[in-house]
C-alpha cells in the first residue's frame, strides 16, 4: 500500500548537527533490563527498531564513571566497555539508523553498591530514597573531574561508533539537573545561587562534549522542563524556560520531558496520549534547533499536528517503540491499521525494574529478538499440516490464533461467549483501563484479515465437541477465575469463614458483571498488582462505602515497579476509601469482619456487608483434564497433542498470557528439548585469579 500523503512530513530528514536523521521518528533513551549483562540481546533489540524505521535509536542511560553506578544499566567507565557498546551502534547502523548514547552521572541517585564509592551532589544530602548513605558536597576538584569523566566517555562513545551524544539533565536523576535545582543546590560559589550560576555546569558540559566529539556527533541535551512539584521544583516559567533561553542554540538537539520518571512515564490509567505537551510546547519557540518530545504517541494524525503546529520537530517514543518497533514503517507503507498501539500499562518498566529482560503486553517478541530469534513482524511459515483448534479467545487465544494464522495454519477459534477478548474485554471496562482494550482490538482486526482462521462464537466446548472438530492439535486458552475463598499469597489456604458466608463474598468478575454488592464493602487485596485498587475505585465510584485490607504496606504494592504506586495511593484517599495496611483478613461474620495486624497480631472487627476477594486465581482447566482422561478417544479423533496456554496454564499478567499464546504458535512443530529454550550470553572468566 502507498503512504498517505498527509504523513509525508513525518518522513522528511532532520539535520542534527553534523548528522542527518532520515525521518522524524526518534526512539528516546529507555531502560530495558538487558544492559551490559546481556549486551547482544540489547544490541539486536535496538537494531530491530532501526529496521522498523526509527531514524534515531538511543541507548538507556550510560554511567560514565564508577562514582555513578546503577548496576543494571550500561557503562562507559573505561575502554573495556567500548566493544559491547559498539555492537549496539553497529546494529543500528546496519538498518540505516543513527545511534544515540545517553551519557549519565546520577549524582546522589547513584547507589554505588558495586564500587562502594561515596555518592556526590552539588550540596551534601542524604542519598536518594531510603538508601542508608549520604552524598558528599562536590568541591571544585570534583566538578573538574566530572567534566573530565564526561568528556572521556564521549570520546569512547565516538570510538564505539555513536552518532549522537547526550548531555543528560532529565528525570531529576543527573548531576546537571541537580545543579539546576534550588532544592538540591545550596552552593554559594559560582555554581550556585543565581540562575546563571546554576546553569553553569550544564553549559560547560555541553561545550566540553561539543569540543570533544561535535565534529562527527550531534550533541543532544535531555532536559526536564517541569518537575510537576510547583514552585519548589523546576518549572516551565522558571528554570525550564531560563535554560532554553540561555542555551537554546548551544546543543544540536533538545530532548525535553517532565520529571521525574513517574511523571515522564505515566500510565494510561492516569493520563491520555500527549499528556506532556502542555508542559513542553513552549520549547520550540525559543530555539531553532530540533526539538524531540514524548507523550505515548501512536496516532500519525497527532504526530503530524505536532510538527505542523511547531510543537516538535521529531516524534519521540519509548513505550510505543517497544509495543511496535515497526510503527514508522507501517505508517510509511500505508498500514496504519497494523500498528500495535501501546496500552500504557508499564509492564515494560515493571519487569525491567526487576533487573531482568523487559516485557510488553502488546509485543510478545520484546527482548526475545536475539535469544529466541523472534522477529516482531516475521514468523516462520508452517512446517506441519496440522489443523488447530483453539478454545478461548482471551489474550492467549487471540494471539495464538493470530500468529498461527500468520504462519499459514488452518485455525478454528471457539469462544463460549458472544464477545471476543476474555479478560482483555472485561478488564478494559474498569476505571482507567480502557486503553487495555487495544490488546483484543488489534488482534481481532488482524484475525479478520486471515482467511485461514475461522471464529466460532457462542461455542462452549466439551470433550466430545472438541473431538468432533477434526483438529489434530488443540490449545486450551480457557483462562482463569479469581478465587472467592480467600486463598492467595498471605493465606495459602481457603478460609473456612469465607466458605461459610459465601453469599457475601464476591470476585472481580462479579463486580464487572454488575453484581448487587451491598455496602459497606471490604476489598481484600492479597494480589498486590493493579486489580485490588481498580476494583476499590470502581466500587467507590458506584457509591459504595469501601475499605481495603492488604497485608502490604500499600495498596497494589507491585505497582511500585510500574511507577503507579503513588498515584494509586492518592486515588484511594481522594475517593475516601479506608485503608487497613499491613493487615490481613482473618474471619468473616454477619455484618462484620475480623482483621489482624500482620506484625503485632492485634485484631479488630470492622463493619462489612460484602467482601471482594482479590487474592489468587484458579486455572479454568477442567476441559483439559476431561480430555486427558481419555487418551484413546483423542487418538481415535485424530488429536495428537493437547496443550494449555495463557492463564489456563498459569495465571499471570496479560503480558504473560499474550506471550504464552505467541510462544505456542512459534514453537508449534519445532522440537523443544529439555535444555534451556533460549540463547544465553555467558560472561568469560578472567585469564587468571
Amino acid at each position: 500500500m502507498a503512504r498517505d500523503p498527509r504523513y509525508d512530513i513525518l518522513f522528511e530528514p532532520v539535520k542534527i548537527g553534523p548528522v542527518t536523521a532520515r525521518n522524524r521518528f526518534y526512539q528516546v533513551p529507555h531502560c530495558n533490563g538487558m544492559g551490559r549483562k546481556h549486551p547482544t540481546a540489547m544490541a539486536v533489540m535496538r537494531g530491530v527498531k532501526a529496521e522498523g524505521g526509527w531514524a534515531v535509536v538511543c541507548t538507556e542511560q550510560c554511567d560514565i564513571h564508577v562514582t555513578s553506578d546503577t548496576e543494571r544499566e550500561i557503562r562507559l567507565w573505561d575502554d573495556r566497555d567500548i566493544p559491547y557498546l559498539a555492537r549496539v551502534a553497529d546494529q543500528v547502523h546496519k538498518h540505516g539508523g543513527l545511534a544515540g548514547l545517553e551519557l549519565t552521572h546520577m549524582g546522589y541517585h547513584a547507589g554505588n553498591y558495586i564500587g562502594r564509592e561515596v555518592a556526590m551532589a552539588p550540596s551534601g544530602r542524604p542519598a536518594y530514597g531510603n538508601m542508608p548513605f549520604h552524598a558528599r558536597a562536590m568541591d571544585k576538584t570534583d566538578i573538574a573531574d566530572y567534566r573530565r569523566w564526561h568528556r572521556a566517555a564521549a570520546l569512547r562513545g565516538k570510538e564505539a561508533g555513536f552518532d549522537i551524544m547526550y548531555v543528560y539533565a532529565g528525570h531529576s536523576l543527573s548531576l546537571p539537573m541537580h545543579f539546576l535545582s534550588q532544592r538540591h543546590n545550596t552552593r554559594t560559589d559560582e555554581y550556585g545561587g543565581s540562575m546563571e550560576n546554576r546553569v553553569r555546569l550544564l553549559r560547560e558540559v555541553i561545550e566540553d562534549t561539543k569540543n570533544a566529539v561535535g565534529d562527527t556527533c550531534g550533541i543532544a541535551v535531555r532536559l526536564a522542563v517541569n518537575e510537576l512539584l510547583g514552585p519548589g521544583g523546576i518549572t516551565p516559567d522558571k528554570e525550564g524556560r531560563a535554560v532554553i533561553e540561555m542555551l537554546g542554540e548551544l546543543p544540536d538537539l533538545w530532548d525535553v520531558n517532565v520529571a521525574d520518571w513517574e511523571n515522564d512515564s505515566e500510565t494510561s490509567r492516569f493520563t491520555e496520549e500527549g499528556y506532556q505537551e502542555e508542559h513542553t510546547s513552549f520549547v520550540k519557540s525559543l530555539t531553532s534547533k530540533p526539538v524531540v518530545g514524548v507523550g505515548r504517541y501512536t496516532s500519525p494524525d497527532k504526530m503530524v499536528s505536532l510538527i505542523k503546529n511547531g510543537v516538535l520537530d521529531m516524534i519521540g517514543a519509548a513505550r510505543p517503540s517497544i509495543a511496535d518497533p515497526f510503527l514508522p514503517k507501517k505508517i510509511e507503507e500505508g498500514r496504519i491499521e497494523d500498528i500495535r498501539e501501546c496500552i500504557g500499562c508499564n509492564i515494560c518498566i515493571g519487569t525491567a525494574n526487576q533487573n531482568t529482560y523487559m516485557r510488553c503486553t502488546q509485543n510478545p517478541t520484546q527482548s526475545e529478538e536475539w535469544r529466541r530469534d523472534w522477529h516482531p513482524e516475521v514468523i516462520p511459515p508452517k512446517n506441519t499440516d496440522d489443523r488447530i483448534l483453539i478454545v478461548g479467545s482471551g489474550p492467549a487465544g487471540l494471539e495464538a490464533a493470530r500468529a498461527l494464522g500468520q504462519r499459514g495454519y488452518d485455525v478454528m477459534l471457539a469462544e463460549a461467549r458472544h464477545e471476543l477478548g476474555g479478560r482483555a474485554a472485561w478488564e478494559s471496562g474498569l476505571p482507567g483501563l480502557s486503553a487495555w482494550g487495544r490488546v483484543k482490538d488489534w488482534r481481532i482486526g488482524q484475525l479478520h484479515k486471515l482467511p485461514n482462521v475461522e471464529i466460532f462464537m457462542d461455542s462452549e466446548m466439551t470433550a466430545e465437541t472438541v473431538r468432533e472438530t477434526g483438529a489434530s492439535l488443540v490449545a486450551l486458552a480457557t483462562g482463569a477465575t479469581w478465587r472467592r475463598d480467600g486463598s492467595g499469597r498471605y493465606h495459602d489456604h481457603a478460609m473456612q469463614s469465607a466458605l461459610k458466608f459465601a453469599q457475601k463474598i464476591f470476585t472481580p468478575e462479579d463486580i464487572v458483571a454488575g453484581a448487587d454488592v451491598e455496602g459497606p464493602v471490604v476489598v481484600f487485596d492479597d494480589d498486590h498488582y493493579y486489580m485490588g485498587g481498580v476494583i476499590a475505585e470502581a466500587l467507590a465510584r458506584a457509591g459504595r462505602t469501601v475499605s481495603i485490607v492488604t497485608p502490604s504496606a500499600s495498596v497494589s504494592s507491585w505497582t511500585a515497579f510500574t511507577l503507579e504506586i503513588g498515584r494509586i495511593q492518592a486515588r484511594m484517599r481522594e475517593l475516601g476509601i479506608a485503608l487497613h495496611l499491613d493487615h490481613t483478613l482473618t474471619d468473616i461474620d454477619m455484618g462484620e469482619i475480623e482483621i489482624t495486624d500482620i506484625y503485632s497480631g492485634r485484631t479488630e472487627w470492622i463493619n462489612c456487608s460484602s467482601v471482594v476477594m482479590v487474592t489468587g486465581q484458579n486455572p479454568n482447566d477442567a476441559l483439559y483434564h476431561e480430555l486427558m482422561a481419555d487418551k484413546a478417544a483423542n487418538e481415535a479423533a485424530g488429536i495428537r497433542r493437547i496443550s494449555r496456554i495463557g492463564d489456563c496454564y498459569g495465571p499471570g499478567p496479560i503480558a504473560a498470557a499474550v506471550f504464552g499464546g505467541h510462544r505456542y504458535a512459534r514453537e508449534l512443530g519445532d522440537h523443544v528439548g529439555d535444555g534451556v529454550p533460549f540463547k544465553r550470553e555467558i560472561v568469560e572468566l578472567v585469564a587468571e585469579i
